[in-house]
C-alpha cells in the first residue's frame, strides 16, 4: 500500500472541507447526503469519514473554523464587524444558510447542542474579552453590564444570521449595524 504524506493528507482534508461547505450551502445539513458530499468533494465516503468520522463531525469542523475566524475578527474589531463581513462577503459564509437547520438541531438534539456550544465558546470568549477591554478603556456604555451587552450582541448576530439565511432583503442592514454599534458605544 502506498504511503501518503502529511501534506497530501492535509490537502485532501482541505478539499473535503471546501466541497462540504459548498454542499451544505446548496442542500442544507439534512440535504447534504453522503452521496452529495462525495460528489461535492470528489472523495469517497471512506476518505471523508477517515478524516471526519461522520457528517456531523464534518459539519462541526466547518462550524469550528468559522467560529475561529469570527472570533479573530470579533477580538480585533468587534462583533458588529463580523456581521458586516457576513453582509458584504456572503460568498465566504454561504454555508451559514444552514443556520435555520442548526437552530432546530440545537433545540432538539442535546448531543449536537453540547458539541455546537463547545465550538461557539471561542467566539463568545473573544466577544466578552473585547467588551471587557472596551469597558475598561471607557470606549462603550457603562450603564449596562458587559454580560448583558454580550447577550444583546449575540442576539443581534443570531437574528442577523437568520435574516441572511432566509434570503430576506439586506436593504438597510448596514444602517441597522450602525445603530447596534452606536447603542453599545454611546447608549440610548
Amino acid at each position: 500500500m502506498p504511503v501518503v504524506s502529511n501534506t497530501e493528507l492535509s490537502g485532501r482534508r482541505l478539499e473535503i472541507l471546501e466541497g462540504a461547505r459548498r454542499c451544505f450551502a446548496e442542500f442544507g445539513y439534512e440535504g447534504a447526503t453522503v452521496r452529495r458530499l462525495e460528489e461535492a468533494t470528489g472523495k469517497s465516503r471512506g476518505a471523508i469519514f477517515h478524516h471526519f468520522g461522520d457528517k456531523e463531525n464534518l459539519f462541526l469542523t466547518l462550524a469550528r473554523e468559522d467560529a475561529a475566524r469570527m472570533a479573530q475578527v470579533a477580538a480585533e474589531e468587534g462583533l458588529v464587524e463580523v456581521m458586516r463581513d457576513l453582509l458584504h462577503h456572503p460568498e465566504k459564509h454561504d454555508w451559514l444558510a444552514t443556520r435555520l437547520e442548526i437552530t432546530r438541531m440545537l433545540r432538539t438534539d442535546e448531543n449536537f447542542r453540547a458539541r455546537w456550544q463547545e465550538h461557539q465558546a471561542l467566539l463568545d470568549e473573544a466577544v466578552l474579552t473585547r467588551l471587557t477591554r472596551n469597558a475598561a478603556q471607557s470606549r462603550m456604555r457603562t450603564d449596562v453590564p458587559v454580560d448583558v451587552l454580550h447577550v444583546y450582541l449575540d442576539t443581534m448576530l443570531e437574528g442577523f444570521l437568520s435574516r441572511l439565511a432566509s434570503g430576506r432583503s439586506v436593504e438597510h442592514l448596514e444602517q441597522v449595524l450602525a445603530l447596534v454599534e452606536d447603542s453599545v458605544r454611546r447608549g440610548t
